[in-house]
């Protein structure tokens, strides 16, 4: 009788079950998912830069101005081509950009071809490819073997 009683006193109904989605689970799992992508691409070590090779280009033009600079940090300027002179040099890089200034307004449509030792200074190679830009010189190049 106790059993008739009892299910008396509930009015007769089962037990309701919920039909919801626990989703804090799914939630700690995309968060541990998260952190770890966020960790991975720090392990790698930005300072090492691979540089790619340079390939010989079909031909060097046939009029240029040439900087040559040794790893010395001696710096010489000329003109290749017809018109060819010899190259002078430079004690310095403020004389060097004075010098190309002057050949530049005699030859203003020929590009610099810029030869840097491999030894010589990447900073050295870089502020003369700036000093050009800055003069107005479109077609700077880098001379390679």
């Amino acid at each position: 009788m106790a059993s008739s009683f009892s299910s008396s006193m509930r009015g007769g109904r089962g037990r309701k079950f919920k039909s919801e989605i626990n989703v804090v689970p799914y939630i700690d799992v995309m968060l541990v998912l998260l952190i770890i992508f966020m960790v991975m691409p720090s392990s790698n070590n930005p300072s090492v830069v691979n540089l790619p090779n340079a390939e010989k280009s079909a031909h060097p033009p046939d009029d240029y101005i040439q900087i040559v600079i040794k790893p010395n940090g001696a710096l010489s300027i000329g003109v290749k081509g017809k018109e060819e002179e010899a190259p002078e040099t430079a004690p310095n890089r403020d004389a060097l950009v004075r010098k190309l200034r002057a050949i530049h307004g005699d030859h203003a449509d020929y590009p610099v071809l810029i030869a840097g030792d491999k030894d010589s200074k990447y900073d050295d190679v870089i502020q003369l490819i700036s000093e050009a830009k800055k003069m107005g010189i479109n077609r700077v190049g880098l001379a390679t073997k």
